[in-house]
Formats: C-alpha cells, sequence, structure tokens
C-alpha cells in the first residue's frame, strides 16, 4: 500500500453515485441468510456464498453498506456507526419476516455481525465471521500504519488515503489479475466499477473508524452467547490469525468454531478456497 495526500474541499455531486442494487435472492424455505461485504467493498464479494446459499433454499440477502458506491469524498465521512445502524435496519426487516435469520460478515462486517449477536441474542440463530478484522497486523499492512493514530484527530485523517497494492486481499492469480487492471488505471475520484471490485483507495478516516468499533466489540465479546463460526486464512495480509483467536478464545457461546484455511488472503469469500468457506458454514448453520 502506498500513501496518498489529497487536499479535497468539494463534496462530490450525488449524480455520480453507484445505483447497482443490494444483491436480493428469494429462498424456498423459511431461512434467511444476510451476507455482508468488507469496509470499502461491494456485495460482490459475496456473491459466490449468496448463489450457493441460495441453491440450498435459503432466502439470501446481501446489502451495500452505507455510503458504499459513492463517492470516497462521501464515504471517508461515514461513521461505523451509520454503517451498523443502516445494516441493522436491514436485520430487523428480516427478523419480522418469521424466518430463521443467519448473518455473515467479512471483515469488518465480521465485527457488525458479533454487535447483532450480543443485541439480538435468540433472535439471531447464528453469526458467522469471515476473516474478522479487529487489527491491520496482517503480513501485507504497511510499518507506517502504526502512526496514523497520530492523525486520527486532525482534519489530516480526510486528506490521506492508502492506494491498494497486490496481493489486494487475494492469492488466486487470475482474480488477481483482474482486481490489478482495474485498481491500477483508478483515479483518487474515480467511481466506475465501484461495484465489481470496490474501492482502489481506502480513507484514513475509515481506518479510525474501524479502531472505535474494534475498541467498541473488544470490551462486549463474554457477553456473546449466540453459535458463532469463524473462518479465518493462516496467511490473511490484512488481518492476522490473532484477530479470530481473540474472538474465539473470549466470547461464551457454547457452540463456536473456528476453521483455519490454508490456501487464501484475506478475501477468503471470493479467494481459491470460498467452496471450503461456503461447505464450512453450511456444515455449521444446518443444525441451528
Amino acid at each position: 500500500m502506498s500513501l496518498i495526500f489529497s487536499l479535497d474541499f468539494n463534496t462530490p455531486a450525488a449524480a455520480h453515485v453507484d445505483t447497482h442494487d443490494d444483491i436480493v435472492l428469494p429462498g424456498t424455505g423459511d431461512r434467511t441468510l444476510i451476507l455482508v461485504h468488507g469496509l470499502t467493498g461491494t456485495p460482490n464479494e459475496v456473491r459466490h456464498l449468496a448463489f450457493h446459499f441460495n441453491k440450498q433454499g435459503y432466502r439470501v440477502v446481501c446489502p451495500k453498506l452505507a455510503n458504499h458506491g459513492m463517492p470516497l469524498g462521501i464515504l471517508k465521512k461515514t461513521s461505523w456507526e451509520q454503517f451498523y445502524q443502516e445494516l441493522r435496519s436491514v436485520v430487523v426487516k428480516e427478523m419480522d419476516s418469521g424466518n430463521r435469520v443467519y448473518v455473515a460478515g467479512l471483515s469488518m462486517s465480521a465485527l457488525f455481525v458479533l454487535l447483532l449477536a450480543e443485541e439480538f441474542e435468540g433472535r439471531i440463530a447464528a453469526g458467522v465471521c469471515l476473516a474478522p478484522t479487529l487489527f491491520f497486523d496482517g503480513w501485507n499492512v504497511p510499518w507506517y500504519n502504526r502512526l496514523l493514530p497520530l492523525a486520527a484527530y486532525t482534519p489530516l485523517k480526510y486528506a490521506l488515503y492508502f492506494k491498494e497494492s497486490p496481493p489486494y486481499g487475494i492469492k488466486n492469480e487470475r482474480i488477481r489479475a483482474m482486481v490489478h487492471r482495474h485498481y491500477s488505471r483508478a483515479s483518487l475520484h474515480d467511481v466506475q466499477d465501484i461495484a465489481k471490485f470496490g474501492y482502489a483507495f481506502f480513507p484514513v478516516s475509515l481506518f479510525h473508524e474501524l479502531r472505535e468499533l474494534a475498541r467498541t466489540v473488544i470490551p462486549r465479546l463474554d457477553k456473546i452467547a449466540s453459535p458463532i463460526l469463524l473462518i479465518h486464512p493462516q496467511e490473511d495480509d490484512t488481518a492476522s490469525i490473532a484477530n479470530a483467536e481473540l474472538i474465539y478464545g473470549r466470547i461464551s457461546s457454547t457452540t463456536k468454531r473456528l476453521v483455519v484455511l490454508k490456501n487464501s488472503y484475506h478475501v477468503i469469500t471470493a479467494d481459491q478456497e470460498r467452496d471450503k468457506v461456503a461447505l464450512a458454514m453450511e456444515e455449521f448453520l444446518a443444525p441451528l
């Protein structure tokens, strides 16, 4: 990753919004799976899982997190509470339908799964944390990431961005090449193809939001008693497996499992072990 400085005093026009819709697949039974993409990502990240579980009869809902698809000038000023509240409204709507509801989240959204599991214990049948990210401590995170808290409480956090660089959380060479072709030519305020690839730049302000979210989640872990499945890659380039191990060790759930992947990077929902992810989820959720 490279650090980019850019002053942007103009709010981008709403005309540039990506209008790509959420993925919603009607089911044939009484189960609903809500799949949530990662920060600066897109529902396309969880598309493979969506169609897998829909074939099993699940109603599947893959919502787009708040302000995703909007220009970075808008997204970078979104708080984690805004992300959570908009997702929460989707979850409440699905619970009110009468179906059994399961929630799975990738990366930062795995932390939202934990908050939902605590808030709606007994109403959410199970949660799935996919490469959960409490800390950016993976092998591809630059050393200067440790200095970013110095900018967190200054206006600088809105002027600094990380430019995504290989491997982009993807070990599969073919998929990584597709992402690279897009990211290598993207400009800071380019919103083209966001629905397919997500953002090529990551605002430092959102690192601050994720740290604040982690500070909220960690003290609550021992209050979580719902069934929780954690799936994490051994070689995660963004968040080490210590993230999943910490969660597994602290939650109070009597039904919990940690699955370790041996041949994937961070975006496990789209990488080369995505079928293993689907099967591990299917096996865990089936009796619940």
